[in-house]
């Protein structure tokens, strides 16, 4: 009998593990490790927010079964925030669903989406679950190269002409997780059209459509005329309001869609605890200074990152959305690759990254870092850079007589 389950089998190891067992191990040692590995908010959710989950969590029939497809109120809540914020107007009963967070919103749209050997475009690099979603439903994934925009664009009518069967769903993310890039809504009215002329369905994630800077706030791909007729837009309330651990989502725009992922769920879960639903409605419906303050404070951080490891030895590109960074690994340590990179970035300097392979090929390279720790960490983490590129020559020597012994 196989030590492997079908599915399982399709699942490559987890690329991030070795360097989370090395930081788990220095950690037990004792080491302070200053971690920009992981995209896990930081700061507080907003007290109104909490205030509204034990208010609702008082109520004796709170804790029964809720609703798959989320609660009539946060649905509501969620289509009046599309229409605030990109003048999009969503019919709550049939154009929005509410998730377990954007992740299994995507996961569960691939279940929905997806019959076996189906062919999926989606970029790389890119957030893991963006492929492993389809691939575990059965799917077939062609990578098209997007370490820019305009690149992934130019290079899909390519990818659809050389795929069989074609493919059926295009994916789309921006702001990027990993990159950071950012996109306007030119760059949507383009891919709707391809996405028409190849007849392929869309799939836009926009986790980090709150997290922007410099006074340009990212559009929806539902924006564009037409777009509803073929797309849905994955969202999240994980980084907008630090409610990440709350787990609420939403999936909106094209109802057959929609209605596919509402079934689907219907057999896989009771929807959220009626709580942090009725939270979740009041974080949309409420005050917005707490999403500004929280977008200030990954601005400071960006903008702190960027200068000090400037000063360091590390220039790293300015982001202009997300809450990371991606940037090449530096000139000293260029042909190590992204993951002995980030090895020895953690066991010699204390600093932990996120190493670009485990977005997808396309990320050798470069390294992710998450804009998770407050300033003062920061400029420590760029003081122990400046060290860390000072020493390369000794510390490759040492990490490579080390795998001569190994091996």
């Amino acid at each position: 009998m196989s030590t492997d389950f079908h599915r399982i089998r399709r699942l490559p190891p987890y690329v991030f593990e070795e360097v989370n067992k090395i930081k788990a191990r220095l950690r037990a040692e004792g080491t302070d490790i200053i971690d920009f590995g992981m995209g896990n908010p930081d700061m507080p959710t907003p007290q109104h927010i909490v205030d509204k989950l034990i208010e609702t969590a008082r109520d004796p029939k709170a804790g029964r079964y809720s609703a798959s497809k989320g609660v009539p109120g946060l649905r509501k809540a969620m289509a009046n925030y599309y229409g605030r914020r990109f003048g999009v107007k969503l019919n709550p009963d049939t154009e929005v669903i509410a998730t377990l967070g954007s992740k299994e919103g995507f996961a569960n749209l691939a279940q929905a989406l997806t019959g076996p050997g189906d062919v999926i475009i989606c970029p790389n690099p890119a957030y893991p679950i963006h492929a492993f979603g389809f691939i575990m439903a059965g799917g077939i994934i062609r990578h098209v190269p997007a370490l820019s925009p305009e690149e992934y664009l130019s290079n899909i009518s390519r990818a659809v002409k050389h795929s069989v069967p074609p493919p059926s769903v295009l994916i789309l993310s921006y702001p990027s997780n990993p990159t950071a890039q950012w996109v306007d809504l030119d760059f949507y009215k383009d891919a709707v059209a391809l996405a028409k002329k190849h007849d392929l369905l869309v799939i836009s994630d926009v986790a980090y459509g709150e997290i922007y800077f410099d006074n340009n706030p990212p559009p929806s791909i539902l924006q564009v005329e037409g777009a509803k007729n073929i797309a849905v837009e994955v969202n999240s309330l994980s980084k907008t309001y630090a409610m990440a651990g709350w787990r609420v989502g939403m999936v909106v725009g094209n109802a057959r869609i929609c209605a596919a992922l509402a079934r689907v769920k219907s057999y896989l879960d009771y929807g959220a605890y009626t709580p942090v639903q009725v939270a979740a409605a009041a974080a949309l419906n409420g005050p917005q200074d707490c999403v500004d303050e929280i977008r200030g404070i990954y601005k400071s951080r960006r903008d702190t990152l960027i200068k000090s490891m400037k000063g360091a030895g590390w220039d790293i590109p300015n982001p202009p959305a997300s809450m990371f960074a991606w940037a090449k690994i530096p000139e000293p340590y260029r042909e190590a690759g992204s993951m002995l990179f980030s090895r020895l970035l953690i066991e010699e300097a204390g600093v932990a990254v996120a190493p670009g392979i485990g977005f997808g090929e396309y990320g050798e390279g470069y390294v992710r870092i998450g804009l998770v720790e407050n300033e003062h960490r920061i400029r420590q983490a760029a003081r122990n850079v400046k060290k860390f590129i000072a020493n390369a020559d000794t510390i490759l020597a040492k990490a490579h007589n080390k795998m001569e012994q190994a091996s």
